[in-house]
Formats: structure tokens, C-alpha cells, sequence
């Protein structure tokens, strides 16, 4: 067989998972984070009839991401195994106050990964981690109520798997959505047991405290050009939101009298002067 000068090329199976809240959580908070999440997934894999021991996985703390053997089920990874992560997340949430209880994002993928030094390269792990960062996905598990699991399926795992009816799933549990985050567009579909993903409102400013997780910095997604979608930074133009503008009585009495006007123009919440004398 010939290889390429990138390698061997093939397409696997990819997961990847993130803890909400992380990255405001105290150092106990974050040790039982990382105590469990190893612990809920490797249950999962077990009830899905999955080796978690085979798959290459990297993981970060509040999350993993994971390359999947070639012959791994495709079939019991979307459904067994994201069922059985809700229901782990759910027993061990039960009777804890909220700022305790663990939420997980989780994507899944099938797409191009080559072997690398260092891990793995090719445009679907890009893709898993872009869709795993995206707004819908954050907003559907922060607007969802109660929930502890948001998953988001790409293209070729929901058109040639849910859709076609290779599982359980009825394909309208899903909900369509855009998916824009740094150079990356595209499409995923969203699920979140327990809840109809169709009516939660995805449109509203992303509440998640980690949402900016990928970034390194805490200053807002939208303050960099490579963020992502966000609200347009000024407004237009031929539509000022407001505009004021006043004279200063003249000097009483004698000597030279001078008259300031002072104008002020509102743009997008910032105020241009402009004073002549």
C-alpha cells in the first residue's frame, strides 16, 4: 500500500467531552471533577460495549478528547453510550446543590485523523473541537432545565446514522443548528435528554462562566477577531442612537465674553465631543 506524503490516510470515530464551570470553580471543586469524569466515561464505555482502554485519548482536566479504534460501534458510542452518561451524571448530581453538580458538553464525530508524532491531525479533530466550543452547544445545556448532558452530533454521524434510523433515536429529538467559531463553519445537530432541544432559546448571551475557555484569556469571546460570531460592534450609521447639543450662557458684566458650543454625538455607547470657542 502507498502513503501519501501526509500518511496514511483514514477516518475514525472521535469524541469529545467538557465539564461546564471549570474554570470558575475552587481547587476542591476541580479535584472532584477530575475524579469523576474518567470514572463516567469509562462506566459509559462499559455499558456501550466500548474499550476505553483502546482509544488514544487526550485529555485536560475538565475534558477528554478521544480517537476511537477503526472498528469501534459507531451505533452504541451515540446511543448507549451517551444514555448511559446521562444517567451517571444524573445519580451522581442527585441530592447535591447545584453549584456542585456536574454538566457535560459532548460531541461526536466521523471524519478525517491521522496519525502524528504527537497525536493525531486532519480536519476532524478541528471540527470536534469547534463544535464542542460553539455557542449552541454551551447555550442548549445552560438554557435546558435540569439537564446534565448537551451532545452535538456532525454531519455524517446524524445524516447516516440517526436519520437513516440506525438507532433508537427518532431524528426529530434533534435540533439543526449553525455552528461558527474561529475559521470553522458548519453544521451540528443538538440533543439533550429529557428536554425538547426545539424550545429552548439559543439566542440569548452565552451565561456559561468557561465560555471563553478556548481562548486563554478571561476577556470576552468578542473581543478577538478570530471569536466568532457576535453582536456587530457599532451601530449603524445612518441611524445614530441619540445626539445632544447645548450653548453656554455669555458672561455677565464687562471684559471679553466667550460662547463654548458643545457638541455630542452617541455612537454605540461611547460619546465623541466636539468644542469650539
Amino acid at each position: 500500500m502507498s502513503v501519501g506524503a501526509m500518511g496514511t490516510f483514514g477516518r475514525r470515530l472521535l469524541l469529545a467531552v467538557d465539564a461546564r464551570g471549570y474554570g470558575s470553580a475552587d481547587t476542591a471543586r476541580q479535584r472532584d471533577i477530575q475524579t469523576v469524569l474518567p470514572r463516567l466515561l469509562s462506566e459509559s464505555a462499559d455499558a456501550a460495549g466500548l474499550d476505553r482502554a483502546s482509544w488514544v485519548r487526550q485529555s485536560a482536566g475538565d475534558s477528554e478528547f478521544a480517537v476511537l479504534p477503526a472498528d469501534s460501534d459507531e451505533q452504541a458510542l451515540v446511543e448507549t453510550f451517551m444514555r448511559r452518561l446521562d444517567a451517571g451524571l444524573r445519580a451522581h448530581n442527585r441530592d447535591r446543590v447545584p453549584a456542585a453538580q456536574l454538566a457535560l458538553r459532548a460531541v461526536v464525530h466521523f471524519g478525517p485523523a491521522s496519525e502524528a508524532p504527537n497525536g493525531f491531525v486532519g480536519p476532524g479533530p478541528v471540527e470536534v473541537s469547534r463544535v464542542l466550543e460553539s455557542d449552541p452547544l454551551r447555550r442548549a445545556l445552560a438554557a435546558a432545565p435540569d439537564a446534565a448532558l448537551a451532545v452535538a452530533l456532525t454531519a455524517p454521524v446524524f445524516t447516516e446514522l440517526v436519520a437513516q434510523r440506525y438507532t433508537n433515536f427518532r431524528p426529530e429529538e434533534f435540533r439543526e443548528v449553525v455552528v461558527e467559531k474561529k475559521e470553522y463553519r458548519g453544521r451540528a445537530w443538538l440533543w439533550v435528554p429529557g428536554c425538547d432541544v426545539h424550545t429552548l432559546d439559543l439566542d440569548d448571551p452565552d451565561p456559561d462562566p468557561d465560555s471563553d475557555s478556548d481562548s486563554g484569556s478571561g476577556s470576552s469571546s468578542n473581543s478577538g477577531s478570530d471569536s466568532g460570531p457576535g453582536p456587530a460592534s457599532a451601530s449603524d450609521p445612518g441611524s445614530p442612537s441619540g445626539s445632544d447639543s447645548g450653548s453656554a450662557p455669555a458672561a455677565s458684566g464687562g471684559g471679553d465674553c466667550a460662547t463654548n458650543n458643545l457638541y455630542g454625538t452617541v455612537i454605540n455607547g461611547n460619546v465623541v465631543f466636539g468644542i469650539s470657542k
